[in-house]
């Protein structure tokens, strides 16, 4: 009996507060505004962080765990390379040898904390198939790549010792290349010309999706797009740098060389790119030596190249980390401002739930008069403040939502909607609403009936 009883009042309040809410609408959705907005503006910013969260893991997987990245500087500053004496004339600097297959030798050989070692030797080049040139980049390295670099071989297989140390014609390619020369069919085992060279498939490495923020920022290429051959097969049957040949000398690098006789001052001349390789990546047992590492691995190629640093070591995995860090601060404080358009909304509802007890002073004394209890007039004006805040909390999460999908078509910056953040979304509206209605509903109770009837 008492169940229904209270069921009915709930009824009863229920249908009191829409009355009220319908009565005023304008004003409704005027207070109703800084929960809308509030509501909006953190599922969206739960969104973007998801996306956010989302990308750099992608990122995580990408770069590989546990690496530092070691890259040459062909582009030498003019300081590193000269030097002025006291007449002003141009002295040049040492002498470096570049990176090269020697510096990856030693490396693995003395610095115990290294798991593996692979270098990137890079050539832009092309693929023939059926008459046409398709631009591809092929890439020599080791065996151990691939699993330093986090790369799964799809179908076939690695290449082995013996295909590594004999320089075999043999590749592996990226999905989309399978896809652009061998529609419809397994590559393995075929044979594909790239540049002047016929190499045999031996893999296909797994497609996987490299947005271009990644490729900017950690300098990762797609790698779909690449033809992956033995280090020692590129540089024997393509290009070794460390190689002196009668052809004209390269231009298109860094470092310099000078020329001069006594009757003049020494003349700078590029020596074009002069690193043998492209790329080291190492890989360290334990990501807690990876400092300790990276600074070993700089003094030992310092003493190595002549005290001349033409190289940049970096941990990729701390820049992600870094760059998570400064995203999930930034989350933070635009949450933290959607939770002060929130708090605004909740004050808004507040005063206009106190302005409404001031106009309704005579029908709530009427009510008082009739029989109604303290309880009943707080439970009437909570259930109009809460349905305010739901009301503006259901709206707040369709612009949400809305505004999400828009940020990502208009932008490009990758949002992902979670219930959670939504239902979050929905009952801090609703808290909110129940927490900032319980002044004006005790302000509505505690009135005499009496002085309430009289009030004009």
């Amino acid at each position: 009996m008492f169940d229904k009883i209270y069921i009915e009042k709930l009824k009863s309040n229920f249908s009191e507060a829409v009355r009220v809410i319908l009565t005023n609408k304008i004003r409704t959705l005027l207070t109703s505004l800084g929960i809308i907005f509030g509501v909006a503006a953190v599922i969206t910013m739960l969104a973007i962080g998801n996306g956010a969260e989302k990308e750099i893991l992608a990122q995580l997987e990408l770069v590989g765990v546990n690496n530092i990245v070691i890259t040459p500087i062909p582009d030498e500053k003019e300081d590193q390379n000269q030097e002025e004496d006291e007449d002003g004339a141009s002295e040049s600097k040492r002498f470096s040898k570049g990176l090269d297959m020697l510096d990856v030798e030693s490396i693995a050989k003395n610095i115990p904390s290294i798991k593996s070692v692979s270098p990137e030797i890079i050539l832009e080049t092309y693929v023939i198939k059926k008459g046409r040139q398709n631009p591809v980049k092929l890439i020599g390295v080791f065996p151990e790549y691939f699993a330093s670099a986090n790369i799964n071989i799809e179908s076939g297989k690695n290449f082995s010792e013996a295909q590594s140390e004999s320089a075999l014609p043999v590749c592996i390619i990226g999905k989309k290349i399978e896809k652009k020369l061998f529609t419809g069919e397994s590559a393995i085992g075929k044979n594909i010309k790239v540049k002047d060279v016929w190499l045999q498939v031996v893999g296909v490495i797994e497609e996987k999706f490299v947005s271009e923020n990644a490729q900017e920022n950690l300098g990762i290429r797609d790698m779909n797009l690449d033809i992956y051959i033995p280090a020692k097969t590129f540089l024997v049957r393509y290009k070794d740098r460390k190689i002196i040949s009668d052809k004209p000398i390269d231009f298109g690098g860094g470092g310099v060389i000078f020329m001069g006789n006594q009757q003049g001052p020494k003349k700078k001349i590029p020596r074009g790119n002069y690193h043998q390789i492209d790329k080291l990546i190492v890989q360290v047992n334990d990501s807690k030596e990876l400092n300790a590492t990276a600074d070993v691995l700089s003094r030992m190629l310092k003493r190595r190249h002549n005290d001349v640093l033409d190289f940049e070591i970096s941990i990729p995995i701390q820049l992600l980390k870094q760059q998570q860090k400064t995203k999930q601060i930034f989350n933070i404080v635009l949450s933290i401002i959607a939770g002060i358009s929130l708090l605004i909304g909740g004050i808004g509802i507040m005063n206009i739930m106190l302005a409404s007890v001031l106009e309704r002073t005579k029908e709530i004394g009427i009510i008082r008069a009739i029989g109604a209890t303290q309880e009943d007039v707080i439970l009437q004006f909570l259930t109009e403040s809460v349905l305010v805040s739901i009301g503006g909390g259901i709206i707040g999460i369709i612009l949400g939502v809305l505004a999400s999908y828009i940020l990502e078509i208009t932008t490009g910056i990758e949002t992902i909607l979670s219930l959670s953040s939504i239902l979050l979304s929905f009952f801090v509206a609703t808290l909110i609403g129940l927490i900032f209605g319980i002044a004006p509903a005790k302000s509505a109770a505690s009135k005499s009936p009496i002085e309430a009837i009289r009030h004009e």
